[in-house]
């Protein structure tokens, strides 16, 4: 299955400096992370010009690559490449400030828990939906099973995340669940049901405290742990290191743990309880609105990995979470709508596909294609999308709406609202939703009569169909040879409109570089279409953001349909008058139709004349 990203597995890789250079490498539901030795080996621009990259983000120390939700299919390749194993011990831990490194530590905690809890989520609402429609009832075995199915996760929650945190601190991931392991044992159950006092060796008392489903007190207690047993193994001889390192972690953090950490832990989860139900009393509506309004901005930073978690804490010390859920679910709503919007009004074609694809994935709640591919480059459905996001999240804070377990942040997550012998959390989420949906929607699409304007870039209209073959591609102008990723437009830069080169002008003419046909020629005249006889389909954009100008300063010879011949004058533009107006006077040559070819190649650089080859397109 992941063959076909071999290429892009290895182009990565070189693009971060090689495998040497990476000292750890792992992968979430839309993004590649990686870990560098050396940042400067990393050629940033190189790693986001290829295709199948959609961004390329840094992050406390992490470098991400968003590849979309087939990233699994990429890293099975990228394995193949690297060896992470043989790092992380040689090399220096690098430097991070205090935020940047807890955020690391929850993120590098929680998130392999993720899948686990999304499916023991999904059985819960199934149960629930089961129960609503009077298919099974509480008495029932189905019903004691199905339960059972989904608590499994809950209940054994302090060893998953022991696992986890060992990993994360680099110790023993066995030895940390085996200490988890004898907290959660029916026998020490037995002892906290009687409430008889315990004593260890008749003086070390153990605080009777019940750790199943609990979060903080293993975090502490394996991070304790940690350190105890890397001083083990420098004191203890290797020879006997087998035998006793694991006998004196168990004895050690036995004690420890039911003496002194698991009941700090069980304190400081009790007043994170008692916090959350404060403000789910008194100020409900806040998480909802900030998070339905900024997880946006989170995600890109990679703070809400930090801020995830919380709603796990919540679930484990009340049975429900209000503090997370809801404001990502309207959030991630808002975001898909946002790119659908976008697919409807924009007249680029590429763009629509991908502001449609990424509505799909972002409804079902994997946000970044739609986020990184559409919202953030466009900015104005960023900025409605965050609106709305806030406006879903005000009714769901405000009606004090929460989920009763965890799982996805898409539409099928309003399962997850039904509880309590309620359908009432259900029908609020479904409100926030359209409240959501609407204000953004209606805010996009107000918004997009200004900005998709201003864009600049239509599609060209469908033509007749041409036999490709392949081609030499001149230029249609004289002056500099500029590569696009060199252009001062993001979209441009970004080949979102296809593969290709720029020139900045030494002359104000524009020339056909082949035979064919004028496809279009915009209003405003700094921009032409023209499709070569050969197949070729080229956009011609004279200047950045020159639609603004209204056609001042341009003057077009041809017209749409018409037939022109390699030479042929087609626009001229007053250079000197466009850049006094304070635009810039590049212009980009696009070939718009870049997938059906293999291969779009510059042979040329610097000084270029008309009629000089400057692409070799291949089918």
């Amino acid at each position: 299955m992941s063959k076909k990203y071999a290429q892009l597995a290895k182009d990565i890789v070189e693009q971060l400096g090689g495998k040497d250079n990476i000292t750890d490498a792992y992968h979430c539901q839309t993004r590649l992370r990686f870990k560098l030795v050396d940042e400067s080996k990393l050629n940033k621009d190189s790693l986001e010009n290829l295709e199948g990259v959609t961004k390329y983000i840094n992050n406390a120390g992490v470098h991400q690559i968003v590849i979309g939700t087939h990233v699994k299919d990429v890293f099975d390749e990228i394995e193949k490449n690297i060896d992470v194993n043989t790092f992380g011990d040689n090399h220096q831990a690098e430097k991070k400030g205090p935020v940047a490194t807890v955020i690391d530590f929850v993120a590098g905690t929680f998130q392999p828990v993720i899948p686990a809890l999304s499916g023991a989520g999904m059985v819960k609402a199934v149960l629930a939906l089961l129960m609503v429609f009077k298919v099974i009832t509480p008495e029932s075995q189905t019903y004691y099973m199905l339960n059972l199915f989904a608590d499994g996760v809950f209940f054994f929650l302090p060893m998953i995340l022991a696992f986890t945190v060992a990993q994360k601190l680099k110790c023993n991931p066995i030895l940390a669940a085996s200490v988890a392991a004898m907290m959660m044992h029916p026998n020490w159950g037995a002892l906290v049901s009687a409430g008889d006092p315990v004593e260890f060796f008749g003086f070390i008392p153990f605080t009777l405290a019940n750790y199943t489903g609990s979060v903080i007190p293993i975090l502490i207690i394996i991070f304790v742990q940690s350190y105890v047993e890397k001083f083990l193994g420098k004191v203890i001889p290797k020879a006997v290191e087998l035998v006793f390192v694991p006998m004196l972690t168990f004895l050690i953090m036995g004690t420890l743990a039911f003496s002194l950490l698991g009941p700090i832990g069980s304190v400081l989860g009790g007043y994170l309880a008692t916090f959350f139900t404060y403000l789910s009393v008194n100020a409900s509506w806040v998480p909802a609105v900030l998070i339905g309004g900024l997880l946006p901005v989170m995600v890109m930073f990679g703070l809400h990995n930090g801020i995830a978690p919380l709603g796990v804490m919540q679930m484990a010390e009340l049975g429900y979470d209000s503090i997370f859920g809801p404001g990502a679910l309207v959030s991630n709503i808002a975001q898909a709508t946002a790119s659908a919007v976008v697919a409807f009004r924009t007249k680029n074609k590429k763009m629509k596909q991908v502001a449609f694809s990424g509505s799909i994935t972002a409804y079902m709640g994997i946000t970044e294609p739609a986020l990184y591919g559409v919202n953030l480059p466009k900015k104005y459905p960023l900025v409605a999308a965050m609106i709305g996001g806030a406006s879903g999240g005000l009714y769901a804070g405000l009606t004090n709406t929460h989920r009763f377990a965890t799982g996805s942040s898409g539409l099928p997550a309003v399962l997850l609202y039904i509880g309590d012998d309620t359908m009432k959390f259900f029908w609020n989420i479904i409100v926030a939703l359209i409240i959501s949906a609407v204000v953004t929607a209606i805010l996009t699409y107000l918004l997009s009569f200004k900005f998709e304007k201003e864009d600049g870039i239509e599609e060209i209209p469908e033509i007749k169909q041409v036999m490709l073959s392949d081609t030499r591609l001149s230029s249609p102008i004289p002056g500099e040879i500029i590569p696009l990723s060199q252009v001062q437009d993001e979209a441009f830069a970004s080949e979102a409109f296809g593969k290709g080169f720029a020139v900045e002008p030494s002359e104000g003419v524009v020339f056909a570089p082949f035979d064919g046909n004028v496809v279009a020629v915009f209003p405003t005249k700094h921009a032409i279409g023209l499709l070569s006889d050969t197949g070729v389909e080229l956009l011609i954009h004279v200047g950045l953001n020159t639609v603004e100008l209204k056609g001042q300063y341009f003057e077009a010879l041809v017209e749409a349909e018409e037939k022109v011949s390699k030479g042929q004058l087609l626009l001229t533009f007053d250079i000197e008058h466009i850049k006094e107006a304070g635009y810039s006077t590049q212009v980009p040559v696009i070939v718009t139709n870049t997938p059906q070819y293999a291969s779009i190649k510059i042979v040329k650089q610097g000084s270029i004349d008309k009629n000089e080859d400057v692409l070799a397109i291949n089918v």
